[in-house]
C-alpha cells in the first residue's frame, strides 16, 4: 500500500512558517536542495492546501527563467509532471497536472491508496497534514529542521490532544546545521 508522507521544512521551535507569514529562513543550500530533489522523486501524487499550492506556482513557469541553475531546473522537470490534489474552498481552477480535490481529505487519501500507482502520497501543508493526522492517515513524518527559533507562526505539527508513537527510520546532518528527522507512525496491532 502506498505511503502518506507529510515532509517540510520546520524551525527548531516547530513552525513552518512565522509570526509574520515568513518562511525565507527556509531556502535549502544546494545539499538541502539536492535531497528535496531526491525525496520528489520517490512522490507519484502530491496533496496541497490552496496556500502551499498558490506559492509552488512559480515552478509552473520557473524553467523560463534563464536565471534558473541546473538544479532549479532538475526540480522542476519532476514537479511539474507530478499529479497534484489542491483541497480549496476559494478556487475554482487549478493550473498544469493539478485537479480540485472532488472530496474529502480521507476520501481521496483512500481512492489514491486504492489505484494502482507507484510512489508515496505526499501531504503538502500544516492545515492538511493535522486534518490528515486527526484521521490517523500520516505514515511518515519527515521534519527538515533548520537551526533557526522564530517564536511562533504555523506549527508543523497539529495540536491534537492525541498520542502518535514513532520509529525513527532516518536522519541526516547537512553542511549548513540543518537535521533531517524521518519517522514512521509506529503502528500497534491490536490482537
Amino acid at each position: 500500500m502506498r505511503s502518506v508522507t507529510y515532509s517540510m521544512g520546520v524551525s527548531l521551535d516547530g513552525y513552518i512558517v512565522g509570526p509574520n507569514g515568513d518562511f525565507d529562513w527556509t531556502a535549502p543550500d544546494e545539499d538541502v536542495f539536492r535531497f528535496w530533489i531526491d525525496e520528489i522523486r520517490e512522490v507519484g501524487v502530491h496533496l496541497l492546501g490552496r496556500r502551499l499550492y498558490e506559492t509552488m506556482l512559480y515552478w509552473e513557469t520557473a524553467d523560463q527563467d534563464p536565471s534558473l541553475d541546473d538544479s532549479m531546473r532538475e526540480w522542476a522537470a519532476l514537479w511539474n509532471p507530478l499529479p497534484k490534489v489542491v483541497f480549496s474552498t476559494t478556487l475554482s481552477t487549478v493550473q498544469g497536472t493539478a485537479r480540485l480535490a472532488s472530496g474529502g481529505l480521507a476520501e481521496e487519501i483512500g481512492r489514491l491508496r486504492a489505484e494502482p500507482g507507484e510512489g508515496d502520497i505526499a501531504i503538502g501543508g500544516a492545515t492538511l497534514a493535522a486534518e490528515a493526522a486527526a484521521s490517523d492517515l500520516i505514515d511518515e513524518y519527515r521534519a527538515m529542521v533548520y537551526p533557526v527559533l522564530v517564536g511562533g507562526g504555523v506549527p508543523f505539527f497539529p495540536r491534537r490532544e492525541r498520542r502518535v508513537d514513532l520509529e525513527l527510520v532516518e536522519t541526516r546532518v547537512f553542511g549548513s546545521g540543518v537535521v533531517y528527522l524521518r519517522h514512521r507512525v509506529a503502528r500497534h496491532e491490536e490482537g
